[in-house]
């Protein structure tokens, strides 16, 4: 009985607003004041519901953490800026040190900052992550730009030299551009770097960190992170589907 009062009720408001609709052109502007006044105050809850619905209802859902891992794998993590809505999903005009959320933080030396950066829905059909981070530059002056993703505790946690680190990136660009990844691990009061670049011609920008061959203090692993380094990224729109990272052990060498 509820759902046809309703549907019932749903029909004489829908009736009551197209009615309206159709007459404002012509209604008294005291009458016309109080209808715009009402639909103002009714259309935020409906773009409310609806943004909240678009979140829920769209795929891939949010919240995902699925993605191809390599055998062997003992440790995996997507961050949570691709997982979920984040409560500024843009920047206008992006400081040299913007903090996008608590894992990522955009850096750049440009003078002036023509650098809106914005967190989007994911709903291509082989989307995995729910959501994508589009870059917009304009002019650009400075001397570098990049984009920093910190990594959790656990990505440190009984970390050694027998593990590659894996990053799996999904990049779209409108211009061509040279995209660069920089892993970085702090053990006590050193830092190693490694620096690879990505090949956006990919269908997918796969990155194998061999740790061999660094110097590291495995019992000191105090904190990783990774760089995205773009480089002469002006006039151009670059969007990051999506980002994880895994850890793997390989074969002895």
């Amino acid at each position: 009985m509820g759902r046809i009062l309703d549907r019932f009720i749903h029909r004489k408001v829908l009736g009551r607003w197209g009615k309206a609709a159709q007459q404002a052109a012509d209604a008294p502007q005291s009458q016309l004041r109080l209808q715009r006044d009402q639909a103002r105050s009714l259309r935020m809850h409906l773009d409310r519901l609806v943004h909240v619905a678009d979140g829920r209802l769209a795929r891939p859902q949010i919240g995902s953490a699925q993605f191809p891992k390599p055998v062997g794998t003992d440790w995996s993590w997507r961050p949570d800026l691709w997982r979920g809505p984040l409560a500024r999903p843009g920047i206008a005009s992006a400081s040299r040190k913007a903090t996008i959320d608590q894992q990522v933080t955009l850096f750049h030396d440009c003078p002036q900052s023509e650098i809106a950066v914005r967190q989007i829905r994911n709903r291509k059909e082989g989307d995995l992550a729910p959501f994508s981070l589009a870059l917009e530059v304009f002019s650009f002056e400075g001397s570098f730009l990049s984009l920093s993703i910190e990594l959790p505790n656990e990505a440190a946690q009984d970390l050694t030299r027998q593990h590659l680190m894996r990053i799996d990136a999904l990049i779209d660009s409108e211009r061509a551009t040279d995209v660069f990844a920089r892993l970085n691990i702090q053990h006590g009061p050193n830092t190693e770097q490694v620096l690879r670049k990505m090949d956006l011609s990919a269908s997918s920008n796969v990155v194998d960190f061999d740790l061999a061959h660094l110097p590291l203090n495995e019992r000191r692993i105090e904190k990783i992170w990774l760089d995205l380094i773009y480089d002469s990224p002006r006039m151009n729109r670059i969007v990051l589907r999506d980002l994880t990272f895994c850890r793997h052990h390989r074969a002895d060498l």
